[in-house]
């Protein structure tokens, strides 16, 4: 490497600094070099001695906030941030990152406004596009949707801006632009980034070391689908090396979790200590557990601390790095016809990709009044995340109410003024707005237990019910889907099909709504359904864990085989 790699540039402006420790501008570069490297600490360091030297300018104080923002410190983050805004109210970066910070301090609405605001000012930019579009997915707030989408999609088309993968999954995209997306986001991360030196090779008949890396070790949705795996796992006499990206929230999954599992706390840690750690483990294959989804690290990925590393469950595509060597998926999920559209190769298991906790115990909800839910009536609902709650998605659910008489469509409520915004959209169609019944965000058992008053669950589209539809269909919920061609599409396809329930995977929108109205009107059918699905939840291998371990480990083992045998990637299956 030259000495003037950027991957050098921290070691450089290190160094100037303690030479040149009143120039200003080198501790406000220094501050972002330690960002994109993961030191929050030293990044807020530099922002500090930056605005000693110069008090209240609007870079030095975006940098500090962005530094709280990477330690979680939100609110903080958002003054910092606003502070800067104020004074610099045509610098968009400054107004972009305004916006993440008021996100995640829970001010959705003025998210939304900094969001727009950053992209007024270059609207020709699609990374300013693709941001507020994704924003405004999760408001519901469908405002020249299509346009900013046509935006973002021509330019992963073009290669002319790096747009997130994971908030393209909610576009109406094909695989391949999918992939473009996810390609040129690699792209831009390997151009700064210098993986370890590679790992000796294991000898062959050496242990299987197997390691997990996540933001999602607790009460979110990684750790309620993984927990009974690695149970059965352990069960199993296999060592899990989980690596957390959060703290211990005290949560009993994550109790489950440190008593079934070897639990390394890496949370608030530089990139470059995180993936020494999973080296010093000596791991033979690394499962990334996050993908380009928020939280995660793809930076660690990149450093290529394990020399098998593999994409699966939590980001429901590709990634397009060619530091990711596998996809684990299912035959459902990820079709022959998908996998021209995988950089990674494939790894089929034999049966769902998706693990389920069956521990879980579904109780005895409140009273439907207790809910909100009128006395009688088919209740519909969809629990999905807002941003997946499109104008596609929510028609189709609106022409079903239109033609089910007292039935209600029970939601999760949304960030802001999500909820408002999709009762004016039902009032648009000719639904009364009062059939929409809202439920507040409420601890995983008290959530599973509110499936018992649902009649049917409309799913999604493009981006299904993934966790969600796995809760449904083990609360004894029915799914109704409308499989696609993309792997975000499929997932909910994909848990009924390996329950043996194919008519619940529809060709169309048609073929949706006319189910859903099928089965409103008809309550045998509905009692029936319901039967087949607990019978199908018994017999089936979709939540049978042992079994589930069996496959897991055994092309966990073929890949490591196959990489201590000096042999390159291959398709298994």
């Amino acid at each position: 490497m030259t000495a003037d790699d950027p991957r050098n540039e921290r070691t450089r402006l290190r160094l100037h600094v303690q030479q040149q420790p009143q120039d200003f501008i080198a501790w406000v570069m220094l501050s972002d070099a330690e960002l994109d490297h993961g030191d929050a600490d030293a990044g807020r360091r530099a922002a500090e001695r930056a605005l000693d030297l110069r008090p209240r300018h609007p870079e030095a104080l975006a940098r500090l906030g962005r530094s709280h923002w990477l330690s979680g410190r939100h609110v903080q983050a958002a003054q910092a941030l606003s502070d800067a805004a104020a004074q610099a109210p045509q610098h968009p970066g400054i107004a972009l990152w305004l916006g993440h910070a008021l996100e995640d301090a829970g001010e959705a609405e003025a998210a939304a406004q900094a969001y727009e605001h950053a992209y007024r000012l270059v609207p020709g930019e699609p990374v300013f596009a693709a941001h507020l579009l994704n924003w405004r997915r999760k408001l519901c707030d469908w405002r020249d949707l299509d346009l900013l989408s046509a935006q973002v999609r021509r330019a992963v088309r073009d290669g002319s801006g790096v747009v997130e993968p994971f908030a393209f999954l909610s576009e109406d995209a094909t695989a391949e632009e999918q992939l473009a997306c996810a390609r040129q986001r690699a792209h831009a991360l390997a151009s700064v980034i210098r993986p370890l030196p590679p790992a000796p090779r294991s000898p062959e008949d050496a242990p299987l070391r197997l390691g997990f890396l996540s933001n999602g070790f607790g009460a979110h949705p990684t750790g309620l689908l993984t927990v009974a795996f690695f149970e059965a796992l352990q069960a199993q006499g296999m060592v899990a090396h989980l690596f957390a990206l959060t703290p211990d929230d005290g949560s009993p999954i994550r109790q489950r979790l440190a008593a079934a599992t070897q639990v390394h706390d890496v949370a608030g840690q530089p990139h470059a200590r995180i993936a020494q750690a999973i080296r010093d483990q000596r791991i033979d294959v690394l499962y990334d557990l996050r993908g380009w989804g928020g939280g995660g690290t793809p930076e660690v990925l990149a450093m290529r601390p394990a020399p098998v590393q593999v994409n699966w469950l939590a980001y429901p595509g590709t990634s397009g790095a060619p530091w990711i060597d596998y996809v684990l998926a299912d035959r459902f999920a990820l079709p022959d016809g998908l996998v021209p559209s995988y950089s990674e190769t494939v790894a089929w298991l034999p049966d769902a990709f998706q693990p389920s906790d069956t521990r879980r115990a579904v109780d005895t909800p409140p009273s439907r009044a207790e809910c909100g839910l009128p006395d009688g009536g088919v209740v519909y609902a969809c629990f999905n995340n807002s941003y997946k709650l499109n104008p596609r998605s929510m028609a189709r659910m609106f022409d079903v109410l239109a033609q089910v008489d007292g039935s209600v469509l029970w939601l999760l409520s949304g960030p802001g003024r999500a909820d408002d915004r999709l009762r004016t959209a039902a009032q648009a169609r000719g639904v009364d707005p009062v059939r929409l019944v809202f439920m507040r965000k409420l601890p995983h058992a008290e959530y599973l237990a509110r499936y018992r008053h649902v009649d049917l669950f409309l799913d999604t589209h493009p981006y299904n019910a993934h966790t969600t539809a796995s809760d449904a269909l083990w609360a004894g919920c029915p799914v109704l889907t409308c499989p696609g061609t993309t792997f975000a599409a499929r997932v909910a396809g994909s848990l009924n099909h390996h329950l043996g329930l194919h008519d619940m995977n529809v060709a169309d929108d048609t073929a949706f709504v006319a189910t859903a109205v099928r089965l409103g009107h008809d309550a045998a059918a509905r009692g029936d359904l319901r039967t087949r699905l607990r019978n199908a939840i018994a017999d089936s291998p979709l939540f049978d864990m042992p079994r589930f371990a069996d496959g897991f480990i055994d092309v966990a083992r073929r890949m490591a085989d196959r990489h201590r045998k000096g042999l390159p990637p291959a398709s298994l299956d």
